[in-house]
């Protein structure tokens, strides 16, 4: 991961870009820009859906001591609804790269789109399993999100957000069905089940 990162470097910083939360049923997206230093050693660094929790937690820690910068950022679920998931992505990954406290010279997004960047940049497929700093901007992420979204658990109580994140689990869809539709979930992720059920 970190001689991929070396090969597009060439002596300038670069940022790894990743999101966490474009399937999830309710709460924001987020998104995270990492810049890692040439010397960086994040052992057991990976894409953040094959760790635990636990390790990603640590990692988390370890990535923010480290990093050159770093930036967070989410969209909201009532954007989302308004702009649609791609774009409230698009923008959240955005947000993210001009937040940075470094400007990089160059930028490694996970996936296959861009975001509409004032910096040169690539996709890279699977980067978040490929590239350091995309696998740290991973982390960033989704510990931020899960964060974040265990304390919408306190907040709605009955939806067990604290154990699913939002996802559209078996028992997230029970919760539903008992309490109605929160005001983080995303109204347009739920429109066919609302009329399904509405039947």
């Amino acid at each position: 991961m970190k001689a991929f990162d070396e090969s597009k470097k060439r002596g300038r910083y670069i940022a790894g870009v990743d999101e966490a939360g474009r399937g999830p049923l309710a709460g924001p997206v987020f998104a995270a820009a990492v810049i890692l230093p040439d010397d960086a050693v994040i052992d057991g660094i990976n894409d953040s859906k094959k760790l635990t929790e636990k390790k990603r937690n640590e990692l988390y820690d370890i990535i923010r001591k480290q990093a050159v910068a770093y930036s967070i950022c989410a969209v909201s679920e009532q954007r989302i609804d308004q702009i649609n998931i791609l774009r409230a992505t698009m923008s959240a990954m955005k947000k993210a790269v001009s937040d940075l406290k470094v400007r990089p010279a160059y930028v490694l997004v996970d996936g296959n789109r861009m975001p509409d960047l004032d910096v040169d940049g690539e996709c890279v497929i699977k980067g978040d399993a490929l590239s350091m700093s995309v696998a740290a901007a991973s982390i960033l992420a989704k510990v931020s999100r899960d964060r974040y979204m265990i304390k919408m658990a306190q907040k709605y109580p009955g939806y067990d957000f604290e154990k699913h994140k939002g996802y559209g689990t078996r028992a997230h869809y029970d919760a539903i069905d008992r309490l109605g539709i929160s005001p983080i979930h995303r109204r347009t992720f739920l429109k066919k089940y609302e009329q399904e059920r509405n039947r």
